[in-house]
């Protein structure tokens, strides 16, 4: 059992993810934007519950881990790499490779991955290009580094939503990123070298998003996007990984 949840500081929001963690019992939950350092990641609140911690983050933004009941192991982060200098010191994310936005384990003999991609902006900003530029980096990694017939499981906030059945209204979000066809080909390079979209086995229809803009009462109209995905390997999806989307747990 894996879930992934973006959890928009897990500082503030521990309390939630830890009720849930009782509540749910997934074997492993991969988090986004946990906004902290590595020494301010609460390991100990996870053990608490019976979870070890994997982190990887940078202090206010971005940040991802890893926490998991059936043990961690072989902690890759960033590509293997360390971070770089980001390219424009108070705006980071147009060097991609700049920011806590992947980290890795082996958990109860599955390679799992937490994933933050970039979020892109406009379709004519430098932080497009870098969107791209870090799915490449994701695509290569994969092609280098892994193996297709490996238990995998790559979850996490990609900031795409890979078809037009992903949104509420395709003609309403026309021209913007989480779109555009790039970013489309970007997500579907990964499925081609060998993974499969999880949710989408299971839950075929429209209509199911995982993300919805608060303004405007968005989440009760649902107006919404499906943007983060659990995406595995053919060798997993025989274990007939499930992948739900909890709508209304805590925010």
């Amino acid at each position: 059992r894996i879930a992934t949840w973006n959890v928009n500081s897990l500082k503030a929001r521990l309390e939630k993810v830890v009720w849930w963690l009782d509540r749910a019992k997934p074997d492993v939950l991969l988090m986004q934007e946990t906004k902290l350092t590595d020494a301010d990641a609460p390991v100990e609140a996870f053990q608490s519950a019976g979870y070890k911690l994997a982190h990887h983050g940078e202090g206010r933004w971005n940040g991802v881990a890893i926490a998991s009941r059936v043990g961690i192991a072989e902690v890759i982060s960033n590509f293997g790499q360390p971070l770089q200098a980001p390219a424009t010191p108070d705006v980071p994310d147009d060097e991609p490779l700049a920011e806590a936005r992947m980290i890795s384990a082996v958990c109860g003999g599955v390679r799992v991955v937490s994933l933050y991609a970039p979020n892109g902006r406009s379709l004519d900003s430098p932080f497009y290009r870098a969107k791209l530029a870090w799915f490449d980096r994701l695509a290569r990694w994969l092609v280098e580094a892994r193996d297709p017939g490996e238990p995998m499981a790559l979850g996490g906030d990609y900031n795409v939503a890979p078809a037009d059945a992903d949104v509420w209204d395709p003609v309403a979000c026309h021209g913007g990123t989480h779109v555009s066809e790039p970013e489309r080909l970007a997500f579907t390079r990964l499925c081609h070298w060998g993974l499969i979209d999880a949710y989408r086995v299971y839950r075929p229809e429209p209509g199911r998003y995982t993300w919805w803009d608060y303004r405007a009462g968005n989440f009760h109209k649902n107006f919404g996007m499906r943007i983060d995905h659990l995406l595995i390997s053919h060798h997993s999806s025989a274990s007939a990984m499930r992948r739900l989307c909890h709508r209304g747990s805590p925010r």
